[in-house]
């Protein structure tokens, strides 16, 4: 205490005006701001006190452009930029049957040859013909679907092509089936290995039978897809096996614009009771390779799915 203040009630006053100039006089003498050690923490008084929250007047800074992607980021963003980075043309629909919600990556419209996934398209048309009674499917008719659908056999399908007039059923596959960009490869003759179509056409083709074959055609394909050979066990299959999924896959080298390239398709359902149906094609650029394709359209539905990546697959 300054001992020219005199102890009285008016000296104690003036004593504290005065104390309290002092203080305030130093506390505001400097407007710099003082220096820390690098890589020091704030001090004490800068820091938020834990559970409270930031003033909304202060903006939240903005990400280092090297900042990581969130592990949170969705699986449907995940696969669709996952999509976008592959060379050549890539289109994947995804159509839950519960909800009625489409996830769609890539170009879905574009079309190129559909390579095996017609078998399908083939199987569904006779499958529901001999329901209608207008042809009757043998032994050995039966025995060709199988092949064709199990182990994708060409020779199977060809003679099932041949028998039950192939290029008769075209118009079924757009009108009934809902594959209204399906055509022949321009300067080709009208067979199934010579037919293009879009990833919205095989998932229209899936959906026909999964919604509206007869129930017991409609059990037929969904136990035969789900036993495919170990060629076949890639695309739809990476869903994972606890979605129990069954897919008719197709793959092929194909001219393309005077180059040879490599389409690797594949069209099926995951989950319980078929939920999910999915169509993916993917045309490649030159450099593309079977492998690369087939890892490709694996990969994109297991990330859909939130399966293992890269996809855990059998190649043809």
């Amino acid at each position: 205490m300054d001992p020219a203040i005199t102890v009285s009630g008016v000296s104690v006053r003036r004593w504290l005006v005065a104390l309290l100039t002092i203080t305030t006089l130093a506390a505001c003498g400097s407007d710099k701001p003082a220096r820390t050690a690098a890589g020091a923490p704030p001090a004490a008084s800068e820091q938020t006190a834990p559970g409270a929250q930031t003033p909304a007047s202060e903006p939240t800074p903005a990400k280092s452009p090297t900042t990581p992607a969130s592990p949170q980021q969705s699986n449907e963003a995940r696969a669709a930029a996952f999509v976008k980075q592959q060379p050549g043309t890539f289109g994947i629909v995804v159509r839950d049957r519960r909800t009625g919600a489409v996830w769609k990556a890539g170009n879905t419209t574009a079309t190129t040859w559909t390579a095996s996934t017609i078998k399908l398209a083939i199987a569904a048309d006779l499958l529901e013909r001999h329901r209608q009674q207008a042809v009757t499917l043998d032994g050995t008719d039966r025995a060709n679907l199988d092949k064709a659908l199990i182990n994708s056999d060409n020779d199977a399908a060809t003679a099932l092509w041949n028998r039950y007039d192939g290029p008769g059923m075209l118009g079924r596959f757009k009108s009934r089936f809902g594959m209204s960009g399906l055509s022949v490869v321009a300067g080709y003759d009208t067979f199934w290995r010579n037919l293009r179509c879009s990833a919205e056409d095989l998932q229209a083709l899936m959906g026909y039978v999964l919604d509206k074959l007869d129930p017991a055609d409609r059990a037929y394909l969904v136990k035969t897809l789900r036993g495919v050979a170990g060629n076949q066990r890639w695309g739809v299959w990476a869903a994972g096996s606890g979605l129990t999924p069954g897919n008719k896959d197709g793959w092929a080298q194909k001219p393309v614009n005077g180059r040879t390239v490599w389409v690797t398709h594949t069209v099926g359902f995951a989950g319980a009771g078929e939920r999910y149906v999915v169509a993916a094609m993917y045309e490649q650029g030159p450099s593309g390779t079977l492998g690369k394709g087939a890892h490709a359209v694996s990969d994109a539905v297991a990330m859909y799915f939130g399966a293992p990546v890269p996809a855990k697959i059998t190649t043809p």
